[in-house]
């Protein structure tokens, strides 16, 4: 009789397991993405504030613009002008597996060295 009692599990941590695997694949995939995501953000600050340094020191356009393309593929910014401030304001697409867009902004003094 002990014997059947135990045969009946037979099997079940298995089955648990294929059930359990592909939640904790889509945990860790989402997690990846996160941080992906988190560190084009960084690299799009940084971007932009480089920019604007460029941008405030009196640097053309095409090399203010090529500061923001160079962090990330597909970045754009726009450079405004507030005051003694110049500003520049930077987007770009995030991971592909989170649809949404990353923006940025950073200002600096006009004429500032």
């Amino acid at each position: 009789m002990r014997g059947r009692e135990l045969g009946g599990d037979r099997g079940s941590v298995v089955a648990e397991f294929a059930v359990a695997l592909p939640a904790v694949i889509v945990v860790v995939l989402l997690s990846v993405a996160a941080l992906t995501v988190s560190a084009q953000q960084v690299r799009l600050q940084d971007a932009a504030a480089d920019a604007a340094r460029l941008a405030a020191r009196g640097e053309d356009t095409a090399r203010v613009q090529g500061a923001i393309g160079a962090a990330l593929a597909g970045a754009r910014g726009t450079v405004s002008r507030e005051g003694d401030l110049v500003c520049v304001s930077a987007a770009a697409p995030a991971h592909p597996v989170l649809p949404m867009t990353l923006t940025a902004r950073s200002c600096g003094l006009s004429g500032g060295w």
